[in-house]
Parts: C-alpha cells; structure tokens; sequence
C-alpha cells in the first residue's frame, strides 16, 4: 500500500493521527486530518466498524472522499460529521492542501478563557512566536461544523492564515506543497505550545510584553525542512518509543 503515491498519503494522513493523540491534541475519537487527493477529492481519516481512536489510526482509516461530499466510503467507515471544514476550507483556498481539526485542551482553555496567543516568546520557538505575530483568527461559535454554511463560516473567519481557534471547541490548521501534512501538524502543536504558556502567564498574574521589533527582526525562517519536518521526525519516534508506529507494509 504504501509504495503508491496514494498509500504513502493514506499512511502520512495516519501518522499523523496518531501524533496528534500522542502529543495530546486528540484525546479520544474526536479529530481528523485530510489532505488534497485531486481537483475534486480528498483522503480524509475515517470512522471505522471498530473505531478505537485516533492513536490507533491505520491506513485502512483514511478514505477517498469528494469536495462535494460525495463518494463517501463504504464497508462501515463513514466521513467525520465536520467533514465541511475539510471541504470548505479546500474548495476555498488552492493554496491549502491539507486540513487539520483537533481539540487540544490548552487552546480549548485559553479561549474560553480569553487568554490570547500572543508574542511573549522568539526564539523559544520561532515558528509559534510568527503564528502570534501575524495573528491567531478566532471563529466565535462553539458549533459542530456539520454544514456547508458553518464550513464557509469558517473560512471566512479564518481568511488567509494559516490557523484558526474555534472557541469552546478546537482548532484548524492548514499546511501547503509536498509536506502539507506536516506543517499542519507542527502548526497545531505550537498553537498548544503557544496556548499554554498563555495560561501559565495568566496564572502568574504577571504582566509581559509582546516581543520588540527589534527581537523580531532577529528572528530568521529555518525553513520548513527544519521547522516542520525535523519536528516530525522527532514525533515519529516518540511513536516509535511509545510503540505507536505504523507496521512498514508493501503492496
């Protein structure tokens, strides 16, 4: 299976799953992850007969699906019910292809809680202090996204970033090229990164201010091939030390 370019996109899809679980982002059987398939299809992790979780998310889990909805899959595996984040989000923006929901408890918090994501840090993490900096959306309604109409609201209310909080319910990340998966899933770990430290300053009761400008200038983009793929590997073999990874298989 994997040796295909579709088996190797059904196998990144799972993985990243179980990193999401892993890494606490996706606690249960709540979350999903999708990635452009063609003009008019994605590959999108599925519920199965069995359904276990998505720490437990395999190959088998992710499914073709279409833009419109359509072509669901068969054999007991449904869709997500927000499958219209997927759908939207992608028909929106040719720029995107790959989405990313899950519900990470530190974001949930923090926006509950009004606690915004703001750039206190740089070079702690550079990639999370530029989501602070060029600004983290919020869409404003703890809704399960089930319906076209609330997709597109979505997608109005996340524009062109990169990220989005859904308040009282989760977030959205997006990533682009050949790793789009990846750079989602790095993008949804440092929104928690960023969410965090957020909470722990507000429990300091302690003023701190956003990052100078001139710190920000000194801040440089590493690239994707170290932000977002060497963070991967580095989750992969947390898989792999927690005995999560994927089995190698061949067609």
């Amino acid at each position: 299976m994997t040796s295909t370019p579709a088996g190797r996109l059904r196998r990144t899809v799972a993985l990243a799953c179980r990193i999401l679980a892993n890494a606490g982002l996706a606690s249960d059987i709540l979350g999903h992850v999708s990635v452009r398939a063609g003009a008019d299809t994605l590959l999108i992790r599925c519920r199965g007969p069995r359904e276990e979780g998505l720490l437990f998310t395999t190959e088998q889990d992710i499914h073709l699906v279409g833009l419109d909805g359509g072509d669901q899959p068969l054999d007991g595996w449904s869709a997500p019910a927000e499958l219209p984040i997927h759908t939207e989000v992608l028909k929106a923006r040719p720029d995107v292809d790959a989405v990313l929901h899950a519900h990470p408890p530190g974001v949930l918090l923090a926006g509950l809680g009004d606690v915004p994501l703001r750039p206190v840090f740089g070079a702690y993490n550079i990639p999370a202090a530029r989501l602070a900096l060029d600004g983290v959306p919020v869409y404003p309604r703890s809704v399960l996204v089930r319906r076209p109409e609330l997709g597109r609201e979505v997608v109005a209310a996340m524009g062109s970033a990169p990220v989005c909080v859904l308040r009282g319910h989760g977030i959205v990340t997006v990533g682009s090229g050949e790793h789009a998966v990846e750079q989602a899933v790095v993008r949804a770990l440092n929104l928690e990164v960023l969410a965090g430290l957020g909470l722990e300053l507000a429990r300091l009761g302690r003023p701190v201010a956003d990052l100078p400008p001139e710190d920000v200038a000194e801040l440089p983009d590493l690239g994707s091939a170290f932000n977002d793929l060497q963070i991967w590997r580095h989750q992969l073999a947390r898989l792999r030390l927690a005995g999560l990874g994927l089995p190698e298989t061949e067609d």
